[in-house]
């Protein structure tokens, strides 16, 4: 091409390549972007103008970008000019989740990112912007709730580049490992060391503010570390002496009666619902529906109890008809109870006694747990599991979790190790039980 030319180049008819024309004092180059305009039947050509071109150089931009046309790597410029809020919307919608997980992701859209981003196009999004906002994030929210934030926001950004043809070239979030600025090391939620003694206290506390249930409740949970969706799902029919001669899934049934019910049984529950509200995406204010659904992650499983739960079980069985183990005080399903305000709270924090219609003994405070989640009578449950010598397959298992690495793909939890996880519990349950001093 001739140095110091300033007309117009022609595209000759049938030609892909790209040519370039002066406007003003600026060369711009014109490529074709391999689209053709539904309404019209003709090509789509992209174009981009710098004042500091040569001729050559905006010629050979052009030749760039056909090359990442052939190659699969064209982005067009149109494409990626689509709002946030835009493909936001579209993203949600093509994702199969489960309706809970769609109803937080619309809920933080609609909080955090699509107020920052919802008008800005995705390829005006920059590291440098991203990172801005990060930083005003973590200055005003919980270090969790800027990590949801950040992995809704980045899967946003990772699909748009995914997506075909592509909406980015690159991401502007940054990947985790390529770490800029202070060092800030991660918050972990302070723990006590919780002792078998302090699991029997909220126990006894329960069984003054909830009668015999809070008190089979909360030494089930201590015992077995189920999530507390999973204890508000347990049917009576996943508790011995009905299960597994009761279930209706027939392979399952003989496998758990082969295992458990031989010439020496073993007492088992059946961790097989969580009961938890349904979100519909779509009605954001409205509470959900309660449901019966899987354990999280999929994680139903068989979990072996001591002697002294499977009494208490049966004991509290024959003293309702409720279709759940653990009704509420009411009757009906925990699930519909503002359970932390009314359950957990008055048998974590204590309170002083009162007389009258409501009378209730003074209720010593559980130090241990002091303004803690009752989630973490589940996270007690592993280290005393730990403590009394029980395979981390086994632990993992009990919890619901699948072991990580090459001991996950070959361990397995055998018969053996379920009878020690028995002998273990009996043994504290009767230490503390009996007043042998403070067990661990």
């Amino acid at each position: 091409m001739p140095a110091g030319f300033r007309g117009t180049t022609q595209v000759p008819k049938g030609s892909c390549v790209p040519y370039i024309e002066w406007r003003g004092n600026s060369c711009r180059v014109r490529w074709d972007t391999g689209r053709v305009n539904p309404d019209t039947g003709k090509k789509i050509y992209d174009s981009k103008s710098r004042s500091d071109w040569t001729e050559e150089e905006a010629y050979e931009y052009g030749l760039d970008r056909e090359s990442d046309l052939r190659n699969g790597r064209m982005v067009a410029r149109a494409d990626g000019r689509i709002l946030l809020k835009d493909w936001a919307d579209l993203w949600i919608k093509s994702i199969d989740l489960d309706p809970t997980s769609v109803y937080d992701y619309r809920k933080r859209l609609r909080a955090q990112i699509i107020p920052e981003w919802g008008t800005t196009p995705l390829n005006e999004i920059s590291t440098i912007k991203y990172n801005v906002w990060m930083k005003r994030l973590r200055a005003n929210y919980s270090a969790n709730y800027v990590r949801d934030i950040r992995i809704l926001f980045g899967m946003l950004m990772d699909d748009a580049v995914a997506h075909r043809p592509p909406l980015l070239n690159i991401s502007p979030v940054p990947k985790e490992n390529r770490r800029r600025g202070r060092y800030v090391r991660p918050q972990r939620e302070e723990k006590e060391t919780v002792l078998t003694q302090d699991l029997h206290q909220l126990a006894e506390n329960a069984r003054e503010v909830w009668g015999f249930t809070g008190y089979v409740f909360m030494l089930t949970k201590a015992y077995t570390g189920m999530r507390l969706a999973e204890m508000f799902g347990l049917r009576r029919e996943f508790v011995g002496p009905n299960w597994p001669e009761c279930d209706e899934d027939k392979q399952r049934r003989e496998k758990a009666l082969k295992r458990y019910c031989g010439k020496d049984p073993l007492d088992v529950i059946r961790v097989q619902w969580q009961h938890k509200y349904r979100m519909d995406p779509d009605r954001p204010d409205d509470r959900g529906v309660p449901v019966l659904a899987l354990p999280k992650y999929g994680s139903e499983r068989s979990l072996v109890i001591p002697p002294f739960l499977a009494a208490l079980h049966r004991e509290l069985l024959d003293s309702h008809d409720s279709e759940w183990v653990f009704p509420a005080m009411g009757g009906g399903p925990l699930l519909r109870t503002d359970f932390n305000t009314y359950y957990w709270k008055p048998v974590r924090d204590g309170h002083k006694a009162r007389e009258g219609r409501y009378a209730r003994p003074e209720l010593k405070p559980v130090a241990a747990f002091a303004g803690k989640r009752i989630h973490l009578l589940r996270h007690a449950h592993s280290p005393h599991l730990e403590e009394d010598g029980i395979a981390d397959v086994a632990i993992e298992e009990r919890l619901g979790h699948i072991l990580q690495g090459v001991r996950g793909v070959y361990s397995d939890v055998t018969p053996a190790m379920e009878r020690k996880i028995v002998q273990v519990l009996q043994a504290r349950w009767e230490k503390a039980h009996d007043g042998e001093g403070e067990a661990n």
